[in-house]
Order: structure tokens, then sequence, then C-alpha cells
């Protein structure tokens, strides 16, 4: 399932008051629009991000978003939300089964809501987050110098709507059309709703605050955690197991070790590299091995994995992060891996451009235990310690 986000930054947010547009505006350290952007950025379950922003800010968004690790595109907005999602939405191509709209201006979304809204929209057509009013609820007349309650209304049929929203491509599809006809909404889920399809409300997130006002920016400027990237040290565990088959080489570490038998996989079936790949994915909030080199891309087939370990340390820099060192386990009934330690050690610090003396390799036995202690399979585990550069 592919899966696209849509951040819609387009607006100016006249009501802060603020003498540059809302989501450049700093939270701790990050603004509101580079701390949106990564929440879906770091998601592994999100493919692409596609970002509708006022036209004077494309040429300068990278600059202003930052650093990144998926594929990211940018579109000048319109002058209205839906007319921004609406040319976000024409960059989306046909092979998405998702798409995920988010307001900019909401940049505390948790990856559990993303991932609750995305396997709603997939069960459903289209979801929204939503939380329910907790307090009692009042219909006036519209007359703000002397409101009157009209009714009191059952609240718990009262949902506050929230982002992210998610839609099957066909639904948000049909959205769209129906409101480039002239009809307006104030989201694409009341455009859905209108074009006939059923909206399913996910859990929201109290925290998943809406900045609109100078006390909501004050507010959230209190409570905001700090840039993630700015943490000093940060760790990451990584676990892989392959079977053992006839045939095909036996590479822990990049090392190849002669054996009658070697691992069954996509690549080299390194599972020693597998297992460090997803220790400093993981410690630098970027998903796993999957999402970067998945294996069901053709151009993995056979790669080796001490290159793609390369290729991770590179996008670990690339956040942000050096990496201090590595611990691996590597559990194999036999061969053993006692005499080629040392040269597995070198190869992984190669690797990801650290003193072999920060790499610690041990080679267990399962006892006889399983899978792995029958000889049928290997497995790795790895930790990964990084330190923030910035």
């Amino acid at each position: 399932m592919r899966v696209t986000a849509i951040i819609a930054a387009g607006g100016s947010g006249r009501r802060l008051g603020a003498s540059v547009p809302k989501q450049l505006l700093d939270l701790a350290g990050q603004s509101m629009l580079a701390r949106s952007v990564g929440a879906f950025d770091r998601h592994p379950k999100v493919d692409e991000v596609i970002v509708a922003l006022p036209v004077d800010l494309v040429d300068s968004a990278r600059t202003i978003v930052g650093k990144v690790t998926g594929p990211i595109r940018y579109v000048a907005g319109g002058g209205s939300r839906q007319d921004s999602v609406a040319r976000a939405f024409e960059l989306v191509g046909e092979q998405t089964d998702i798409v995920l709209v988010h307001d900019a201006a909401r940049p505390f979304v948790s990856a559990d809501l993303i991932t609750r809204a995305i396997a709603a929209a997939a069960d459903y057509g289209a979801a929204i987050a939503a939380v329910p009013v907790t307090d009692t609820v009042k219909r006036v007349t519209p007359d703000p110098a002397a409101p009157t309650i009209v009714e009191t209304l059952a609240r718990e049929a009262i949902y506050l709507a929230q982002t992210p929203q998610a839609f099957r491509r066909s639904v948000l599809r049909d959205a769209i059309a129906l409101g480039r006809t002239g009809v307006d909404a104030t989201d694409e889920a009341g455009l859905a709703e209108r074009a006939g399809h059923a909206v399913r409300v996910v859990e929201g997130d109290r925290a998943n605050v809406k900045i609109t006002t100078p006390a909501d920016l004050d507010r959230a400027r209190a409570h905001a955690p700090r840039s993630a990237v700015r943490s000093a040290a940060r760790a990451g565990i990584g676990y892989d197991l392959h079977r053992l088959v006839e045939g095909r080489p036996l590479i822990p570490g990049g090392v190849t070790i002669p054996s009658t038998v070697g691992a069954l996989g996509h690549s080299d079936a390194d599972a020693a590299c597998h297992a460090v790949t997803d220790a400093m994915l993981g410690a630098a909030s970027l998903g796993d091995i999957g999402r970067h080199f998945p294996d069901n891309d053709s151009q993995w087939k056979g790669a080796s994995s001490i290159d793609l370990l390369r290729r991770a340390a590179g996008l670990t820099r690339d956040a942000g992060f050096d990496i201090l060192s590595l611990d691996v386990v590597v559990i194999l009934e036999r061969p053993r891996i006692a005499p080629f330690i040392d040269r597995i050690r070198q190869g992984l610090a190669d690797a990801v451009s650290i003193d072999p003396a920060l790499v610690s390799v041990k080679g267990k036995s399962n006892e006889g235990v399983d899978a792995v202690g029958r000889g049928e399979a290997i497995a790795a585990h790895a930790v990964a310690l990084l330190e923030a550069t910035a």
C-alpha cells in the first residue's frame, strides 16, 4: 500500500498577527512547518510528502523545512485551503492508494494517530481524526452582540474534527472534483460527504492542537518538546533473521564464511548488516530497512548488505547524527564466527566510517533451541548509539 501525505501550509495565518506566515514560526527550536512535515516524513507507512505553500515560499521551501529522509515535493498553494489541497493532489500519482491531508498548523500530530487514520481509510474509504466534546454544547442565535440559546445539543453526538484526514485516492479525487465545481467546504471530509462518501471517525488526540491565535502559540511554545534532532544521544536496536539453505553464501557482517549453507533473502541476506542498519535507522527515527530498501524493489535484488549499511549511515548523518558505537550479536549454530570477528568488526566500521574500536561483534549459539539452534537459520541483534550534530 502506497501512502502520500499532503501538508496544507498555503495560508498566511493573519489571525495570529505575526510578521511572517505562522507555519514559519519557531516552536522550541523547530518551525511549525518543519515539525508537521517531519511527523509524516519519519512515519514508516508514509511513502512521500507533498507540501502546499504560499507561492513566495516555494523556492526556499527546502531551506525552511530542513533535512528530510523521504521523497518530498513542494507546490504553490491557492487562494484557499481547498484550492491548495487540490493543487497538491495534482501531484499525487495513480499508484498511490491512500492520501492523507494534514494542516501544518497542527505540528504535534503523533505517529499513532497517523497510523490510525491510514488504517481506517484503507478499511472504509475515508476517515478523519476527531475528539468528542466534554462540555455541554449550546446552539445559539447568530447575533454576536446578544447570542441566545436555541437548543442544547447532545454532546455524545458532537466531535471536534482534527487532521490528518485520510482517503482512498478515488474518494479524495471525487471530493476535489466536487470542490472544483464551486462547492465550498471547510475541509476535504466535508467535500467527501457531499460527494456521497461515508467518512469514518477515528480517535483523535487532544495534544494534536491547531495553532490559530497568539494564545494558542504561547501554549504551544510552553509545551513543545525540544526538537528531536537536538537531543544529545539516541540509541536504537535492530534484529534480523534468515533461513539457511543450500546454494547460498553465508555472509555475516560483510564477510563470506565457508559453509555448506547460506542465508536466503532478496539481497545477500546479511543478517548482521541488516540488524545494524535497522538499529541506526531506528535511533535516528528514520523507519526501518524495508522503508528505504524494500524487498519488492528489483534494484535491491542480490544487493550487498554492506553497501546498504553504508547508504543507511549516510541517511543517518544527513538526518543530523554522528554514529558513536555499534554492538552486534550474531546467533549461529555452525560454523562458528569467532575466527572472523575481527574482519567483521573492520568491515562494519568501514561501512559506517567509525573506528573499529567502537564496534563490538559477538558470536553466540542457541544451544539447539528452535530453528536457529537446529542450524536452520541465522539471527542477529544490534544496538547503535548516535549523537546529534546540531
